[in-house]
């Protein structure tokens, strides 16, 4: 049995896209970071960020998404990281699991 991503998951990822092309992901944690001039000559990077929002991501039972804001910020706390070569103020370390490719 297949199974489809429901309108609420396909749009929270659709909405992370967005953020992320924008210069926008994890407002306000990023303002000041741009983090498109350290990402543009590396696509693999651009992959960990997604695969930290994707990995994060919790769905309910009906499949619909129930923590899209923190999953950004974990994301965008990689983000902060790897162009900063810090954690933001405050925020945990990324665990492994968050930052797996599959």
């Amino acid at each position: 049995m297949s199974f489809r991503l429901t309108p609420g998951a396909s749009g929270a990822i659709r909405r992370f896209a967005g953020w992320v092309a924008r210069g926008t992901v994890g407002h306000p944690l990023l303002d000041g970071i741009d983090y498109w001039t350290e990402l543009r000559d590396s696509p693999s990077q651009m992959e960990t960020c997604f695969a930290i929002f994707a990995n994060v991501l919790e769905l309910d039972d009906r499949g619909e998404p129930v923590n899209e804001k923190y999953a950004e910020r974990r994301a965008a706390t990689w983000l902060y990281l790897y162009c900063t070569g810090e954690l933001p103020p405050g925020e945990p370390d990324l665990e492994p699991w968050e930052c797996a490719l599959h």
